[in-house]
């Protein structure tokens, strides 16, 4: 059997390769669709409706999927740079105490560990994630650490040290931050989380009402 086309079954087979390379250059083919690649961590979130101090994306530490900062606008913000093995590591329990007591009225703490003073966080985000559970029963939200970054070259943490003109200087350092995402306040690591000076302004905050 012959294996030429004739013309007129030539034509249709031309109609198809034509029609064929005009989907390629509007780009209406395209291959088997692949997983997107995650944001990288501390990637901005666009969200209009967002408070800008907000706008960042982390992969979380217990599940290390992405999580965006925005779904915590409206409420009091507390940001906190954590260790496994430092003299303030103890406020892990006041601070998971501090989070259980207030979380019903708008209250998240939000954990982010750093190796950036006295290597005391040396471990994997597993170790890290384990040692908080176990040690602590810690629920509120943790971040991810940041292999080889520093934790001031961190879009969120560049923010609250511009907002404040304070920066971390050493583990523990707390940040708080109003419902609206906009006034912030910082305390020094030795300042307790359970301390009165210090939970006086979570209820100030708390009893402001979040922004419509």
């Amino acid at each position: 059997m012959s294996n030429v086309l004739t013309p007129s079954a030539e034509r249709p087979v031309r109609r198809r390769v034509a029609t064929f390379a005009a989907s390629l250059a509007l780009g209406l083919v395209v291959g088997p669709a692949s997983a997107a690649a995650p944001p990288p961590a501390g990637a901005a979130t666009v969200d209009a409706d967002c408070p800008v101090l907000l706008r960042h994306t982390f992969n979380s530490l217990q599940s290390g999927q992405p999580q965006s900062l925005c779904q915590y606008r409206g409420k009091v913000v507390v940001i906190v740079n954590t260790a496994s093995y430092c003299g303030y590591t103890y406020q892990y329990e006041g601070l998971e105490a501090l989070y259980r007591k207030y979380k019903d009225r708008g209250l998240v703490v939000l954990g982010f560990p750093s190796n950036d003073y006295g290597s005391q966080e040396p471990g994997t985000n597993k170790e890290i994630a384990e040692f908080c559970r176990t040690t602590y029963g810690v629920q509120f939200p943790m971040f991810e650490k940041t292999a080889g970054t520093k934790l001031a070259a961190s879009p969120i943490y560049a923010e609250l040290i511009a907002r404040t003109g304070q920066a971390p200087k050493w583990n523990f350092h707390k940040y708080v931050v109003d419902r609206g995402g906009t006034r912030v306040r910082s305390f020094g690591s030795d300042v307790e989380p359970l301390r009165s000076r210090f939970v006086d302004v979570i209820e100030q905050l708390l009893a402001e009402k979040p922004a419509s």
